[in-house]
Protein backbone atom coordinates (compact mmCIF):
# COMPACT_ATOMS: atom_id res chain seq x y z
CA UNK A 1 0.00 0.00 0.00
CA UNK A 2 0.80 3.27 -0.62
CA UNK A 3 2.59 5.26 2.32
CA UNK A 4 0.09 8.22 1.51
CA UNK A 5 -2.75 6.20 2.23
CA UNK A 6 -1.19 5.05 5.19
CA UNK A 7 -0.52 8.68 6.43
CA UNK A 8 -4.33 9.84 5.69
CA UNK A 9 -5.85 7.14 7.75
CA UNK A 10 -3.32 8.00 10.23
CA UNK A 11 -4.41 11.29 10.39
CA UNK A 12 -8.07 9.96 10.77
CA UNK A 13 -7.31 7.88 13.38
CA UNK A 14 -5.87 10.52 15.08
CA UNK A 15 -8.67 12.67 14.79
CA UNK A 16 -10.94 10.74 16.64
CA UNK A 17 -8.74 8.94 18.88
CA UNK A 18 -8.76 10.15 22.97
CA UNK A 19 -4.71 10.69 22.98
CA UNK A 20 -1.52 10.66 21.44
CA UNK A 21 -1.06 6.87 22.70
CA UNK A 22 -4.27 5.23 21.63
CA UNK A 23 -3.47 7.04 18.25
CA UNK A 24 -0.23 5.59 17.69
CA UNK A 25 -1.32 1.89 18.65
CA UNK A 26 -4.31 2.11 16.51
CA UNK A 27 -3.20 3.83 13.94
CA UNK A 28 -0.27 0.66 13.64
CA UNK A 29 -3.13 -1.83 13.28
CA UNK A 30 -4.10 -0.06 11.03
CA UNK A 31 -1.19 -0.41 8.52
CA UNK A 32 -1.84 -3.91 8.89
CA UNK A 33 -5.62 -4.32 8.31
CA UNK A 34 -4.99 -1.76 5.09
CA UNK A 35 -1.79 -4.06 3.98
CA UNK A 36 -3.80 -7.27 4.30
CA UNK A 37 -6.57 -5.70 1.81
CA UNK A 38 -5.90 -5.69 -1.87
CA UNK A 39 -3.71 -2.91 -3.30
CA UNK A 40 -1.00 -1.76 -5.49
CA UNK A 41 2.33 -3.45 -5.49
CA UNK A 42 5.14 -4.03 -8.54
CA UNK A 43 8.38 -5.04 -7.51
CA UNK A 44 9.86 -3.97 -10.92
CA UNK A 45 9.06 -0.58 -10.10
CA UNK A 46 8.75 -0.58 -6.39
CA UNK A 47 11.30 1.94 -5.99
CA UNK A 48 10.55 4.75 -8.23
CA UNK A 49 7.06 5.16 -7.03
CA UNK A 50 7.94 4.96 -3.24
CA UNK A 51 10.20 7.82 -3.75
CA UNK A 52 7.61 10.01 -5.24
CA UNK A 53 5.17 8.44 -2.84
CA UNK A 54 7.37 8.89 0.42
CA UNK A 55 7.46 12.69 -0.71
CA UNK A 56 3.95 13.51 -1.60
CA UNK A 57 3.46 11.26 1.99
CA UNK A 58 5.76 13.71 3.62
CA UNK A 59 3.94 16.70 2.15
CA UNK A 60 0.54 15.19 3.36
CA UNK A 61 2.10 14.65 6.78
CA UNK A 62 2.77 18.30 7.39
CA UNK A 63 -0.73 19.76 5.60
CA UNK A 64 -2.32 17.61 7.64
CA UNK A 65 -0.55 18.35 10.98
CA UNK A 66 -0.88 21.88 10.11
CA UNK A 67 -4.62 21.70 9.06
CA UNK A 68 -5.07 20.15 12.31
CA UNK A 69 -6.47 22.00 15.24
CA UNK A 70 -4.01 22.09 18.08
CA UNK A 71 -5.75 20.44 21.04
CA UNK A 72 -5.68 17.42 18.44
CA UNK A 73 -2.35 17.84 16.39
CA UNK A 74 -0.23 15.64 18.72
CA UNK A 75 -3.37 13.52 18.13
CA UNK A 76 -3.00 13.39 14.74
CA UNK A 77 0.68 13.38 14.63
CA UNK A 78 0.31 9.86 16.68
CA UNK A 79 -2.17 8.88 14.21
CA UNK A 80 0.20 9.36 10.87
CA UNK A 81 3.70 8.19 12.90
CA UNK A 82 1.63 4.71 13.89
CA UNK A 83 0.50 4.22 10.31
CA UNK A 84 3.52 4.26 9.00
CA UNK A 85 6.17 2.84 11.24
CA UNK A 86 6.05 -0.71 10.01
CA UNK A 87 7.27 0.61 6.28
CA UNK A 88 10.49 1.86 8.29
CA UNK A 89 11.80 -1.56 6.97
CA UNK A 90 12.16 -0.57 3.33
CA UNK A 91 14.07 3.07 3.59
CA UNK A 92 16.17 1.43 6.42
CA UNK A 93 17.06 -1.81 4.45
CA UNK A 94 17.72 0.44 1.46
CA UNK A 95 20.35 2.79 3.41
CA UNK A 96 21.16 1.05 6.28
CA UNK A 97 21.17 -2.80 4.50
CA UNK A 98 18.64 -4.16 7.11
CA UNK A 99 15.46 -3.69 8.63
CA UNK A 100 14.87 -2.30 12.28
CA UNK A 101 12.31 -4.96 12.89
CA UNK A 102 12.89 -8.43 13.77
CA UNK A 103 12.99 -11.02 10.86
CA UNK A 104 9.63 -12.65 11.97
CA UNK A 105 7.97 -9.52 11.90
CA UNK A 106 9.29 -8.83 8.42
CA UNK A 107 8.34 -12.09 7.24
CA UNK A 108 4.86 -11.72 8.55
CA UNK A 109 4.88 -7.91 7.32
CA UNK A 110 5.38 -9.43 3.87
CA UNK A 111 3.19 -12.25 4.04
CA UNK A 112 -0.20 -10.13 4.76
CA UNK A 113 0.30 -8.01 1.13
CA UNK A 114 -2.31 -8.94 -1.23
CA UNK A 115 -1.02 -6.88 -4.02
CA UNK A 116 -1.23 -6.90 -7.90
CA UNK A 117 0.66 -4.31 -10.47
CA UNK A 118 -2.48 -3.25 -11.28
CA UNK A 119 -4.27 -1.91 -8.87
CA UNK A 120 -2.42 1.54 -9.14
CA UNK A 121 -5.79 3.69 -9.81
CA UNK A 122 -7.08 2.26 -7.07
CA UNK A 123 -4.59 3.66 -4.48
CA UNK A 124 -4.58 7.24 -5.87
CA UNK A 125 -8.45 7.16 -5.49
CA UNK A 126 -8.57 5.90 -1.76
CA UNK A 127 -5.41 8.36 -0.98
CA UNK A 128 -7.66 11.29 -2.77
CA UNK A 129 -11.10 10.18 -0.46
CA UNK A 130 -9.16 9.50 2.46
CA UNK A 131 -7.59 13.12 2.17
CA UNK A 132 -10.82 14.49 1.88
CA UNK A 133 -12.17 12.61 4.47
CA UNK A 134 -9.39 13.43 6.71
CA UNK A 135 -10.25 17.23 5.62
CA UNK A 136 -13.33 17.81 6.72
CA UNK A 137 -12.75 15.64 9.95
CA UNK A 138 -10.17 17.87 10.53
CA UNK A 139 -11.91 20.56 9.94
CA UNK A 140 -14.75 20.40 12.42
Amino acid sequence: MLITNHVVSGAIIGSVAPGPSSAFVAGLASHFALDSLPHWGERRIFLQVAVVDGLVGLAAMGALARLAPASRRGRVVAGMLGACAPDADKPSTLFFGRSPYPRVVDDWHISIQNESPRRLPQEVVVAGLGALVARRLLRR
